[in-house]
């Protein structure tokens, strides 16, 4: 059907013609980011490597603002081997997802150890190392080794499903829509063509409200003909995430400095600090017995609103729970910081939630009270 509609308007595309047609646009309207190499130069693949680990799960806009500053510690593999993990989580606040950052580390040591500082260019080798998929592996052969590969992620996917008018649900299309893609492969700029794949993506063919009156494709797309492109790519229903609800327990001490603790190395936001809370169960709070986990006996005075924080597979709610503490010094067991210093921690976005709430921390994330920044 689609080929039918396609031939009947004249624009049975070839790949080599979609690729060429996207390329011209790309030229035109390519992205400015702090990580892609100036036009006709090839990208630095440290480069690569840390924009693509980073851009998993978070918006280009988010990362665009750590990127340089993350560069800047740590400017090339070496010197993040050499770092310590939690030097590397501390840098890593703000971008989430870190499992990512551990897996980034691990990776720079390995690359380190056994392929004397530099990254492998080929498929096997740079699967084989900690945290790369197939994604991350065709996005690092196309722009930062100039093979031909087609890197596809869900802004590909998209683009493919309406470009072809594939309205297979997802995930069962997604045999098809990768091979749609990697039919695209170009040999003579695949670094540009990959990244022309991801401007369109983010910028034109949008999830929502698509901006199909500018799109380079749109005389060929066969989803927009239709009038059915932001319907596309079609999915199958995903049961609704759990809910898990617990108390988070802010102590303070006379001297102003406050109880963390580190979370074990393994796990969900393995390594970073947090306040001590209670266990994360799923159903109603159970007030009395979330409280039987407070770090100490003090008057805990509760905040009304709960802090709301997505995670992949649960919903968290974690009630701010505060209380001073008598001791001078000392006091229950834990990482005591001064208030002045919560920037040293490694702290997860739902912890700073939890913090900006009871107000130690600025809506810019500052310590609340610590001087500016000039």
């Amino acid at each position: 059907m689609v080929a039918a509609w396609r031939r009947a308007r004249g624009v049975e595309p070839t790949p080599a013609a979609l690729s060429a047609r996207l390329l011209a646009w790309y030229d035109e309207h390519r992205r400015q980011l702090p990580w892609r190499a100036a036009a006709g130069r090839r990208a630095e693949p440290y480069h690569v490597l840390l924009s693509e680990i980073m851009l998993q799960q978070t918006t280009a806009a988010t990362v665009s603002r750590r990127f340089v500053a993350f560069l800047a510690r740590f400017p090339d593999l070496a010197a993040l081997a050499a770092a310590d993990e939690a030097e590397v989580l501390h840098a890593w606040q703000g971008l989430g997802y870190y499992r990512r950052a551990r897996a980034l580390h691990a990776l720079a040591r390995d690359v380190t150890l056994r392929h004397g500082g530099r990254l492998p260019s080929d498929q096997a080798g740079l699967r084989a190392l900690p945290g790369i998929g197939p994604y991350t592996a065709s996005a690092l052969r196309a722009i930062a080794f100039g093979q031909a590969a087609v890197p596809v992620d869900g802004n590909v996917l998209r683009v493919m499903a309406r470009l072809h008018r594939v309205e297979t649900p997802l995930p069962a299309a997604l045999p098809e829509l990768r091979g749609r893609a990697e039919a695209l492969a170009e040999r003579e700029r695949p670094g540009d063509l990959a990244q022309a794949l991801m401007d369109l993506g983010a910028t034109v063919c949008r999830p929502r409200k698509p901006r199909c009156g500018v799109c380079p494709w749109q005389a060929s797309c066969a989803g927009h003909g239709a009038g059915i492109a932001a319907e596309l790519p079609r999915r199958t229903a995903r049961a609704a995430r759990p809910v898990r609800r617990g108390l988070a327990f802010l102590l303070t001490r006379p001297d102003g400095a406050l109880l963390f603790r580190r979370r074990p190395p393994d796990g969900l936001l393995g390594g970073l600090h947090e306040l001590p809370s209670s266990p994360w169960q799923e159903g109603e709070l159970a007030l009395a017995a979330a409280l039987g986990h407070a770090p100490a006996a003090a008057d805990w005075r509760l905040h009304r609103a709960p802090v709301r924080h997505a995670f992949t597979h649960f919903l968290l709610e974690l009630t701010l729970a505060e209380a001073s503490t008598a001791a001078a010094d000392g006091g229950p067991r834990g990482l005591w910081c001064p208030a002045g210093e919560l920037d040293r921690l490694a702290l997860p976005t739902i912890m700073r939630k939890l913090l900006r709430q009871a107000g130690a921390l600025s809506a810019a994330g500052a310590p609340a009270g610590a001087a500016p920044v000039r």
